[in-house]
């Protein structure tokens, strides 16, 4: 009895920490920008920048603009949304199956069951005619 009393408390605590998504995912996830031709400038609405091809750490959760610019090239604007995937579904029902509101909360206020799309962001570039 007591060996089947250890086994089910393993299972809960396991069932537990792998149905939070902010302890399995976290709270932000690579973002990725890759443009035909590289070395374009990307600049996002929330402050970052950096030259393609690169990737970001960003929060899960909220969207942002991510405007591409390249001299001799037009400048392309991408609205990126994020939104609750697969996973962070999945984690989220594990949360709700278990009884576990304070994991269903922490994750609903943190939004780790958040994805940006599309990620990555993918742009070829349009030459500027003369």
């Amino acid at each position: 009895m007591q060996t089947l009393m250890k086994a089910l408390f393993i299972l809960s605590l396991v069932t537990l920490v792998f149905g939070c998504a902010s302890v399995t995912r976290g709270t932000k996830e690579v973002f990725v920008v890759e443009t035909t031709p590289s070395g374009a400038k990307a600049v996002s609405s929330d402050g970052w920048q950096c030259t393609t091809p690169c990737s970001m750490s960003v929060k899960r959760r909220g969207s942002f603009v991510v405007t591409v610019t390249k001299e001799g090239y037009e400048t392309v604007s991408s609205t990126i949304n994020s939104s609750v995937d697969t996973a962070g579904g999945a984690a989220m029902a594990g949360n709700v199956i278990i009884g576990g509101l304070v994991g269903a909360a922490v994750d609903g206020m943190t939004g780790s069951m958040h994805s940006h799309k599309p990620n990555p962001l993918v742009i070829t570039l349009e030459k500027i005619e003369d």
